[in-house]
């Protein structure tokens, strides 16, 4: 699906700029590694512990969704089929508060419908701004893990 107007738009001196959400492909894997990296909240504690093959995985299986602004990668998140997680959702810091974030979070829990689960979770942070997000579009608080991080779930 693309999203967003044709063009660069203005209305009262306000500037709307173009955004499209597609899905990634290889040569998109070192713009996704550059905004998981650049996140302010929700630091992966071991940067380790998500690598290349990770990305590479996720994009064979058409599990990610990107969204560009102005032709720029400015987020993506995918969703996990083999246990019904989001896997990610980050936004570039210079995009946050736009929106973004909540359309592609809607496609990834679209692709994990489709998949058939009924009931799907995610972890963050407590205290976040995606923490918040999360409430806000409907997600309930489930608890704490032991990394610290709080559990939310949906039903779909």
């Amino acid at each position: 699906m693309r999203g967003g107007a044709a063009g660069r738009l203005s209305a009262g001196g306000a500037v709307f700029r173009v955004i499209d959400l597609r899905r990634a492909g290889p040569q998109d894997v070192d713009a996704l590694i550059r905004i998981r990296g650049a996140v302010r909240e929700n630091r992966l504690r071991d940067p380790a512990s998500v690598t290349r093959a990770d990305y590479h995985w996720f994009v064979a299986e058409n599990r990610i969704w990107l969204g560009e602004i102005d032709g720029r990668v400015a987020g993506f998140a995918a969703g996990d089929p083999r246990d019904g997680t989001i896997w990610a959702l980050f936004v570039d810091p210079a995009h946050e508060g736009r929106g973004l974030g909540a359309k592609l979070l809607e496609k990834a829990c679209e692709d994990l419908k489709a998949d058939g689960l009924s009931k799907i979770t995610l972890s963050t942070d407590p205290g976040t701004k995606a923490a918040q997000l999360y409430r806000n579009l409907g997600w309930q608080e489930e608890g704490l893990l032991e990394n610290g991080e709080v559990r939310f779930g949906l039903i779909l």
